[in-house]
């Protein structure tokens, strides 16, 4: 489908550009966060056993509508538009799904919490195996996401098999194992607590990776490289997504923590939109930060 999308932009001389990854971070986060939060308010209504099988069955069947799309030929902004909308709509019920798992995740023990997230870790890893897999029998385009880190270089560009798995394996592969590995690691270790004021420092602190990330070996760079090896972008992406893994499942096990029992649903569901408002603040920022990076 990217193929046929690609080859009908191109054959009338021009590329058009249509910014495909910043709109399909924007497009992710958006039904994410309002749907996290109408669900923070329809949960007592609606059971959540109704919320997450449809929300199975829907994106069950927005999939496979997206997987039989494959073989149909398009044109460019037709492909775009189906995409888009594919997007919005599974991450419409994904946030549903999301929060309804999260609402009752909050019930039980800090630990369930942990182990929740390690599951979406390592869900992130089955899906950068697979797209590696389909780089060897196909060499998809990897130009969705996220906006930066695919922009990144190899120093090593007259190794053509590397050059072709690069992004694959030091951007997604590297970034799902260390984020699994945070999400993993608060079961063993909870450093902040929840009390100290460190936590929201640490928090805060993960800041610097914009700025580190954007001093990468990025093709066609606007800004000054900094960080031109290999090792020094894979090194960066660890600490970043270990970081993002820890981080988050710390927040998840804390927040049902310093409430009443009978509002850990609530403080779940909660969590899961401030948790999305973050990602939706940082999908529209990509739009500006890919705009910095590249000339």
């Amino acid at each position: 489908m990217v193929a046929n999308a690609t080859s009908n932009a191109t054959s009338g001389g021009a590329t058009k550009d249509y910014n495909y990854d910043s709109w399909m971070a924007l497009l992710s986060q958006l039904p994410l966060l309002l749907f996290t939060l109408l669900n923070s308010f329809l949960y007592q209504w609606v059971k959540e056993r109704i919320r997450v099988a449809f929300s199975l069955i829907f994106i069950f069947l927005l999939f496979s509508l997206t997987a039989a799309l494959v073989e149909v030929n398009m044109q460019p902004d037709t492909f775009f538009s189906v995409t888009m909308a594919t997007v919005w709509f599974i991450n419409m019920f994904g946030a549903v799904l999301q929060s309804g798992l999260f609402g009752v995740v909050g019930l039980f023990p800090p630990r369930y919490s942990t182990l929740f997230m390690s599951g979406q870790g390592l869900a992130g890893i089955f899906a950068a195996i697979a797209m590696l897999c389909s780089i060897l029998m196909f060499a998809v385009t990897l130009s969705v996401f996220p906006v930066i880190t695919v922009r990144v270089q190899t120093v090593y560009k007259d190794n053509k098999a590397w050059k072709q798995v690069f992004t694959c394996v030091c951007c997604f592969i590297v970034f799902n194992t260390m984020d699994l590995v945070g999400r993993s690691a608060p079961s063993l270790v909870q450093w902040p607590s929840k009390e100290s004021r460190l936590f929201p420092v640490a928090v805060l602190s993960r800041l610097v990776f914009i700025p580190l990330l954007m001093l990468c070996n990025v093709e066609n760079p606007r800004l000054t490289v900094l960080f031109t090896h290999d090792c020094a972008f894979v090194t960066i992406m660890a600490l970043f997504s270990f970081s993002n893994g820890y981080l988050a499942s710390l927040c998840m096990a804390y927040a049902p923590q310093l409430v009443r029992y009978k509002d850990c649903e609530t403080a779940g569901s909660l969590m899961t939109f401030f948790l999305v408002l973050g990602l939706a603040v940082g999908a529209s920022f990509s739009f500006l930060l890919g705009k910095l990076v590249t000339a």
